[in-house]
């Protein structure tokens, strides 16, 4: 049985450590302490070391030579710029692709994801938002590939989130909503559209 509750504990520490980093909550370069987090989430060293390795994978850590795990540095304009238009286009293909097979379980986890970003707008809690936010765009490209989602999830990490560029909260909510809404109808069109102009 603790075997089985090992991954869903890495997972778990991965998907909020992510949000963290993806969120501006910490500081590039900033050393990654593997005591600080098992005292944090209440675990071995063993879990907190294996999602430390995935997130080095994904790019949202970096390990340096007699420095050890540290958080990876945002790209420059132009590299984000590239991830971008790369991410933009990977998720028009996977949208395009998954509402082929679209069911109503996927209606129903959507609508709870989209559930989970509003309550996470509402308490104005960023690293929930991004992780909400992540969980959201990492259904629709998971359901068209799983070779795809490692793809899009390394472009995501390094890309950081725009959040920046918006005036208050609810506005993360409200563009994810109507890309939501347009994928409950099965109009593609739409979708594609709405996709293209919430990631920038």
């Amino acid at each position: 049985m603790a075997i089985q509750l090992i991954p869903k504990k890495r997972d778990e520490i991965c998907d909020a450590l992510r949000a963290e980093v993806i969120s501006g909550e910490w500081e590039s370069d900033k050393p990654v302490r593997e005591n600080t987090l098992t005292k944090r989430f209440g675990v071995s060293r063993g879990p907190i070391r294996d999602a430390l390795l995935q997130l080095t994978r994904e790019g949202a850590l970096v390990y340096r030579k007699n420095k050890g795990v540290r958080v990876g540095s945002p790209p420059d304009k132009e590299e984000r710029d590239l991830l971008c238009r790369m991410r933009r286009e990977l998720e028009v293909y996977c949208i395009k692709k998954a509402i082929s097979q679209w069911n109503q379980d996927d209606d129903r986890k959507i609508t709870l994801l989209l559930v989970d970003l509003k309550t996470a707008c509402d308490n104005l809690d960023l690293p929930k938002v991004a992780e909400a936010d992540l969980a959201l765009h990492r259904h629709w490209v998971s359901r068209a590939s799983k070779e795809m989602e490692a793809v899009w999830l390394s472009i995501s990490v390094r890309m950081r989130m725009a959040y920046t560029r918006l005036s208050e909260y609810q506005e993360i909510y409200q563009e994810h909503e109507s890309i939501v809404e347009a994928i409950l109808r099965r109009d593609l069109p739409t979708t594609e559209s709405r996709l293209e102009k919430n990631i920038i």
